[in-house]
């Protein structure tokens, strides 16, 4: 088959860090079909890199939007009745460049990851359209406007009313539409469209991640993975610092924490001028930066989906302390696959008991590496795509649908 795969970022490997589900759906589906990938970059890097999936790719199509233009359009949708976020991602460019490719193309199926990406493929004409929304945003954004201050709060509800109706006209267009979680499937399912949904689960390529099977039986250092420029992780390392880390510290002085992930804001490059913590930036590859870590924390307050963070600490055997929000979109058992606090103090008793105790230490991390490797593998996931792919395609249309 002819497949069109849009995504609102482009989708890098694993090593990237970052957004890889829409990268294991692409490779994938590559395997078995030719797909044409449409795309926004946020920098003439990310557009030199996206140069190494037409590997991958019959053909890659990319623009560079870049972030001052990016806010610049959401602040103007801000009166609107289009939501900021979904102007954020808009490109006269790339919709040019997806009317070239329609001029000299026909696809078979369009799959776009993410609903901001959806608007650039209301033009195709093909028998099947799967829209994998991963996370509904409209209910982060509802989570958003419960914890931010007047007037912010009142920002925030807005934009999730805005981006609650766009979800639900672009879910309509589409044959199918699917999500990471069964949490973020009643979430769908609370739009009251006629498409069905399905769960395909986040994963992880254990082998790639497992590369050290030894626990780390001396040392102090704890990680947080993830963006930096992405609110719930800011907000939660932030959170971490300044309730969490100075209990655990109060016991165990030779703790570290290293925040390891892109485009960290000035408040969490302010974090490295603090004793012990490391801000690591963009990496080319997280493994090496987590080797030496003896525990990976998800202080997240405001988490949807599964949390890859947590799925690669586990996969790398690395003991994982989260909170029940983050906890909540992986398949694993609190208390046997990895920890869980409802709040900063037992979060803090949790830490330091796996910094002071290297058996369970290691018994968590056999567990965890184990869970992952059952649970959530992206060849099960894929199969999964596979199924509903040639599902919805085999269907006989009735007359104007």
């Amino acid at each position: 088959m002819n497949i069109l795969f849009a995504c609102h970022r482009v989708p890098f490997p694993p090593n990237r860090g970052g957004k890889i589900r829409p990268f294991h759906m692409l490779r994938h589906l590559a395997q078995r079909h030719s797909v044409v990938l449409v795309s926004l970059a946020e920098s003439d890097s990310e557009l030199r890199d996206s140069a190494s999936l037409t590997e991958l790719c019959a053909d890659v199509a990319v623009e560079v939007v870049p972030r001052r233009v990016r806010w610049a359009q959401a602040w103007r949708a801000l009166p609107t009745g289009t939501p900021s976020s979904v102007a954020y991602f808009r490109s006269a460019r790339l919709h040019r460049q997806v009317q070239r490719l329609l001029a000299s193309r026909t696809f078979d199926v369009v799959v776009v990851h993410c609903a901001f990406a959806a608007p650039y493929v209301r033009t195709v004409s093909c028998r099947t359209r799967l829209l994998d929304f991963g996370d509904l945003d409209s209910g982060k954004w509802f989570d958003y406007s419960r914890c931010r201050p007047l007037p912010l709060s009142l920002g925030y509800r807005l934009e999730a009313g805005k981006l609650r109706r766009f979800e639900q006209q672009w879910a309509a267009r589409f044959d199918r539409c699917t999500v990471t979680t069964t949490g973020e499937l009643q979430e769908y399912q609370s739009l009251g469209v006629a498409v069905d949904g399905t769960v395909i689960p986040n994963g992880v390529t254990a082998s790639f991640f497992d590369v050290d099977p030894h626990p780390r039986l001396d040392s102090g250092v704890l990680a947080f993975l993830g963006r930096m420029d992405y609110f719930p992780n800011i907000d939660g390392v932030l959170h971490f610092v300044r309730h969490i880390l100075p209990h655990v510290r109060a016991q165990v002085p030779n703790v570290q924490l290293r925040v390891i992930g892109a485009n960290p804001t000035p408040r969490i490059l302010d974090l490295a001028r603090l004793p012990g913590i490391t801000v690591t930036g963009s990496v080319p590859d997280v493994r090496p930066y987590l080797r030496d870590v003896a525990v990976s924390i998800a202080p997240l307050r405001i988490a949807r989906g599964t949390q890859n963070k947590i799925l690669e600490s586990m996969a790398m055997g690395i003991p994982v302390v989260a909170t029940p929000v983050a906890a909540k979109g992986v398949q694993a058992t609190p208390g046997t696959h990895l920890l869980v606090a409802p709040d900063p103090g037992a979060f803090a008793r949790h830490v330091i008991d796996l910094l002071r105790d290297p058996q369970q230490r290691e018994t968590l991390s056999a567990a965890g590496r184990r869970q992952v490797a059952e649970a959530h593998d992206w060849t099960r996931s894929m199969t999964i795509l596979d199924r509903v792919l040639d599902d919805v395609h085999s269907t006989e249309r009735l007359p104007g649908g």
